[in-house]
């Protein structure tokens, strides 16, 4: 089901795609995220089996997603400089809250921020994001320049996934009984911009 006054696309019960719903916002929201990568450089982490990701990462909030060796986790400190993360924008903050609550979802309250940063070439395999400690909160993802096919899967990882294209503003919503379905981005590809910047926001804690 679609809305074309609002732009709002349902992908299930408790998903939605918002498109074009961070247009407006695209250079300010950049911009931030220059100003966070100065502070905490992207990085390429390395999975629990040892495998460098082929998606750059950095993170603002109280708390930041981690990978290495030990295994998926968040964290108040920023391995690599030691210091705590960057803050999250209020100008963040306030594009998940509308979003989520566009979605149906009241009251998000975001505590953390993972930034993907796809090059050409890079690509995330279907997982699931859990391993926050309250799954009521919802999931707000925000696509920022180059284009990209969003994965959309199902409750199990074997299940064939639709394919999205997602375009740079386009924003999409999911919790309640899809709050763990399985997602993931193929391969991007070149285009005008130089890359893909993906904000995922969750509540961490």
């Amino acid at each position: 089901m679609r809305s074309s006054e609002q732009n709002i696309e349902s992908l299930e019960p408790g998903a939605v795609l918002l498109r074009g719903f961070a247009n407006g916002e695209a250079a300010s929201l950049l911009d931030e995220i220059e100003r966070i990568a100065d502070a905490a450089p992207f990085r390429n982490m390395v999975t629990p089996g040892g495998f460098a990701m082929s998606v750059a990462m950095t993170n603002c909030g109280a708390f930041g997603w981690i990978t290495d060796r030990k295994g998926y986790r968040y964290g108040d400190i920023d391995p690599d400089s030691g210091k705590t993360w960057p803050a999250m924008p209020e100008a963040f903050r306030d594009l998940a809250r509308r979003a989520a609550e566009t979605a149906g979802f009241v009251g998000f309250a975001p505590d953390s921020c993972l930034i993907n940063r796809y090059v050409p070439g890079a690509k995330m395999s279907l997982h699931q994001d859990k391993d926050e400690t309250d799954f009521a909160a919802p999931i707000v993802s925000v696509s920022l320049g180059l284009p990209g096919i969003f994965l959309w899967g199902g409750a199990k990882r074997s299940d064939r996934p639709r394919r999205l294209r997602l375009e740079s503003g386009d924003v999409v919503v999911w919790g309640g009984p899809a709050r763990l379905r399985f997602h993931g981005v193929d391969t991007v590809a070149e285009g005008e911009a130089p890359c893909r910047y993906n904000l995922t926001f969750r509540k961490a804690k």
